[in-house]
């Protein structure tokens, strides 16, 4: 079997490794570098019990940020029918029924997700600052304390373990935390890395086992002939030819299926992060923390620290917001007020693949055979990457799939049989 997967990032990487253990010849085509789309910023946390974005309270979130320009859940106002399409549709999941269906599929991913990457790191000693030690969820407001600790109880439902702590609690684990800090949560199972140095990592894996890992490298069109796909054309020209296509480029997936008449209602979600180093010997953070209120994560890596988050939906751009890319490290300021100077040494943005639902869409498309999605990971691309790539690996090869990925089907939103 050959196979091309479209996009370089981690879930088209986490595709290309284990198509290639288990046997198919994988040819992978990135636009720019290995890694250099919205993997390269990540926060860099791998939290297994996250929930989908779209949960009770985000449609008010989204309506009021638009007179808001630093929420941490920014909707620019613009006309755009297609962002307003989303935005209804996003409306229709933001229940607290639509987010337990949803972890009836992300809860079991998030599992076999964290056990993948623990082996992983372990069986191909992939260098990329693994670190089981879990992150701090911390709150500076009783609302924010709230809505933490109910979302922790909720998720222990789904097997994920979580504490929760005191301000003063939280204080002795990292002295950095200022006085008004209240409270917060600590979910012992996650982990953190170097998201780059990941994908970078397992990339090189894969060629040893035979893939082709082929950068600049943009597939324009899939080509389908009497129904079925046979590969795909490059901008550059050149025809790949293969027994399958699989998509996996994030926030540029959407006019690939465009042209084929699918529907996949995909809107960017522009995440910053801010890369900081003490000017002194002395580390900036001892312990990964989310910043609950601010939507920040601020997380120790080998040579920095990066205070990275947001979600602003300005389309398809890389634009950079100067007051919210800076809103970052002065919403650490006020949750840190001990940090010691420090100096700035990256800024970035990158754009995440959004569905209305907050649920990826992986499998096959069924109205041409041969064709395969794996794109819509909001937030949780690092964190769900492993397991995509085994499930598709998995589709691709034995037709059935190890956990029950039917509510991700790429075609759910084409109208009939539409889900939750």
């Amino acid at each position: 079997m050959r196979v091309v997967i479209a996009g370089g990032g981690v879930i088209g990487v986490c595709c290309a490794y284990y198509l290639a253990k288990a046997g198919v010849e994988v040819t992978l085509l990135e636009r720019a570098d290995i890694g250099d789309g919205a993997t390269f910023g990540n926060a860099g946390v791998i939290a297994p019990g996250h929930t989908p974005i779209a949960k009770p309270g985000r449609l008010k979130q989204a309506l009021r940020s638009m007179l808001q320009p630093l929420s941490p859940f920014y909707v620019p106002p613009r006309l755009n029918l297609s962002l307003l399409r989303w935005l209804f549709a996003f409306a229709r999941h933001c229940t607290q029924r639509h987010v337990t269906f949803a972890m009836q599929t992300l809860g079991p991913m998030g599992h076999a997700s964290l056990r993948l990457f623990d082996e992983l790191i372990a069986e191909e000693e992939l260098a990329c600052g693994y670190r089981r030690a879990g992150f701090y969820e911390v709150c500076l407001s009783e609302g924010g304390l709230r809505a933490v600790t109910e979302e922790a109880a909720f998720v222990k439902g789904y097997g994920f373990d979580s504490r929760a702590l005191s301000g003063a609690e939280l204080r002795e684990r990292e002295p950095r935390l200022g006085e008004s800090i209240i409270g917060g949560v600590w979910y012992p199972e996650a982990a953190t890395m170097n998201p780059h140095g990941f994908v970078t990592e397992l990339a090189a894996r894969a060629r040893r086992l035979g893939a082709a890992l082929c950068t600049g490298k943009e597939v324009a069109a899939v080509l389908v002939e009497s129904g079925r796909v046979r590969g795909v054309r490059t901008r550059q020209g050149e025809l790949v030819e293969a027994d399958a296509v699989v998509l996996a480029a994030g926030a540029y997936t959407v006019p690939l299926v465009r042209q084929l008449g699918l529907k996949l209602p995909l809107e960017p979600a522009k995440g910053y992060h801010r890369d900081a180093v003490a000017t002194s010997s002395e580390p900036l953070l001892r312990e990964s923390c989310v910043l609950a209120e601010r939507l920040v994560f601020c997380t120790p890596m080998h040579a920095f620290t990066r205070f990275a988050g947001t979600l602003e939906f300005s389309g398809v751009n890389h634009d950079i917001r100067r007051p919210r890319l800076e809103q970052l490290t002065r919403a650490a300021r006020d949750y840190f007020p001990h940090l010691p100077p420090f100096e700035i040494v990256s800024e970035w943005c990158g754009l995440r693949p959004c569905l209305p639902d907050g649920l990826p869409a992986i499998g096959a498309v069924q109205r041409y055979p041969g064709l395969y999605v794996a794109t819509g990971h909001a937030m949780a691309g690092l964190t769900l990457g492993p397991i995509t790539g085994k499930l598709v690996a998995e589709l691709l090869t034995t037709g059935t799939t190890s956990i029950d990925i039917t509510a991700l089907r790429p075609d759910r939103f084409s109208g009939a049989g539409q889900l939750a």
